[in-house]
């Protein structure tokens, strides 16, 4: 198996649904209290692209995406309509919105992350597939240059800072960006359902995130 690094066809995940998914196991007590335990570490998403088949134009680009793909066989990117930046959709992307790190005088490697945070607890998700181009990265408040301080690997999320760029130590290094989810397809058989004439549909198309 490997992953192509290809995003799934826009005009079809936009009529998608689907978001992160968590893994509770609860245990109920004789007293009726609750004993509650996560064997995942993070979460995971899922998404149901069916919605997005309007015509027979769509239909075709699906089944070629998929038969490229091979089924369930190889990963691909998937652009996520509800979280696909470092700060809200609607927002303009910053080179202050995400802290990936602090300088130690040495580390010249910081993986890309989102936290996500609310009433005083937070999760913390590394980001794999940064959407080339639209990184920003700040050590300390001020933005560095990619090409010039600092490289990007696109396939992996790993920021790398040259030699004579390293931050210095007790320096944030924050960084914006645009991003893609790693998926690949949940199923080896797409059950298409021609209904009419120039109207074609797919009942499910399940995508399911992947560790790439």
């Amino acid at each position: 198996m490997a992953f192509h690094e290809v995003r799934f066809p826009l005009a079809i995940s936009f009529g998608s649904t689907g978001g992160p998914e968590r893994r509770t196991e609860i245990v109920t007590l004789g007293s009726g209290a609750e004993e509650r335990n996560s064997p995942w570490a993070g979460s995971r998403r899922r998404y149901n692209a069916g919605t997005g088949v309007r015509g027979l134009d769509d239909l075709h680009m699906l089944i070629e995406f998929f038969e490229a793909r091979g089924g369930r066989l190889h990963g691909f990117r998937w652009k996520d309509r509800a979280d696909w930046k470092s700060c809200a959709p609607g927002g303009a992307t910053s080179p202050l919105d995400q802290v990936i790190g602090t300088g130690d005088g040495a580390r010249a490697e910081f993986q890309l992350v989102k936290t996500y945070g609310s009433g005083g607890a937070s999760f913390e998700r590394a980001i794999r597939k940064p959407v080339a181009g639209t990184l920003r990265v700040a050590v300390d408040g001020v933005e560095k240059m990619e090409g010039t301080h600092f490289a990007l690997d696109a396939s992996t999320g790993l920021v790398t800072f040259v030699s004579g760029a390293i931050p210095p130590s007790g320096a944030a290094v924050t960084a914006g960006y645009e991003f893609d989810v790693p998926v690949r397809f949940d199923t080896d058989f797409l059950e298409i359902n021609l209904a009419a004439f120039e109207a074609g549909s797919v009942p499910a198309i399940p995508v399911i995130e992947i560790r790439a």
